[in-house]
């Protein structure tokens, strides 16, 4: 982390790729991605989820349980060797095999120096048509956490966790510095009349996450046509007052870095208090299902 003129900076770097059926071609870019992040001056870097491979879940296939790996494994290991190679912090989005027949979507979070600083289980599993996750994803138990690295406090959350505030607040109150949501999210033919529609929602949802909680958002999509998805990339960085810092494009494999000065928190916060003005005391609904 970088001081400049006395302020907290931290360099952010967003690996947005395009995957393909060649695993091995799919884990090279991600590190090549690492490498890129790091000549731009990156020291902490974000995969898009589930990096190693095209999206699983676009059918119920048994088969595609192979694809899975222990954390640690080899996959992990591979990506703990270029955090460490490059003294870069690297959020991480795998396909886990936690045991026998139990498997995650998960983050994982490795220091500078190749050691995991984090393990995070995604907690909200989706269920729609092309994203039939919760046939191969338990959903996490990790419960929302803040992870500390010699670089910030990573917050680890994944796709999904994107459309529930409760979420990131959670993950704010633990002390996250930084929301990082590795992401497979796209547009299915035959829905084009609904595509800016559904894009313009996901995206409000991120700022909205940053202004409510006073924190940056990061949140790295993969892009490109897999099947009859074609996920929408606009990998994006907003500020703690809602500034978008910067939005990739839609359609190309991209590398971008940009500078997250860590004392807009302070300054958001004690402008717009939102944490001192919360009634916790009326709150203990929020954990019913519905209604009164």
């Amino acid at each position: 982390m970088a001081a400049a003129n006395g302020r907290r900076v931290v360099r952010v770097g967003l690996v947005q790729s395009v995957c393909t059926s060649d695993r091995e071609a799919n884990v090279a870019q991600a590190l090549a991605g690492i490498a890129a992040a790091k000549a731009q001056g990156a020291e902490v870097v974000c995969l898009q989820e589930l990096f190693a491979g095209e999206y699983p879940c676009q059918s119920e296939d048994h088969g595609k349980f192979t694809e899975a790996e222990a954390v640690p494994g080899p996959l992990t290991d591979r990506i703990a060797a270029a955090a460490r190679e490059h003294s870069v912090v690297v959020v991480g989005s795998v396909f886990e095999r936690r045991s026998h027949g139990l498997f995650h979507n998960t983050a994982v979070i490795f220091e500078a120096d190749g050691s995991v600083a984090g393990v995070y289980r995604k907690m909200h599993i989706p269920d729609d048509p092309h994203y039939y996750e919760k046939f191969y994803f338990a959903p996490g138990d990790t419960g929302f956490m803040s992870v500390p690295t010699s670089r910030l406090q990573v917050g680890p959350l994944v796709c999904w966790d994107q459309w529930y505030p409760e979420a990131a607040r959670l993950t704010a109150m633990a002390g996250a510095e930084v929301l990082f949501y590795p992401t497979a999210i796209g547009w299915l033919d035959g829905e084009e009349s609904l595509h800016r529609e559904q894009y313009e929602s996901w995206d409000t949802m991120l700022r909205s996450h940053a202004i409510a909680n006073g924190v940056f958002v990061v949140a790295v999509n993969r892009t490109g046509r897999e099947g009859p998805l074609r996920f929408w990339g606009a990998s994006v960085v907003y500020a703690p007052n809602g500034q978008a810092l910067v939005k990739l494009g839609h359609d190309a494999s991209e590398t971008l870095v940009v500078e997250c000065d860590l004392g807009r928190i302070e300054w958001s916060r004690t402008r717009w208090p939102f944490f001192r003005d919360r009634r916790i005391d009326f709150y203990g609904d929020l954990q019913k299902r519905w209604g009164g």
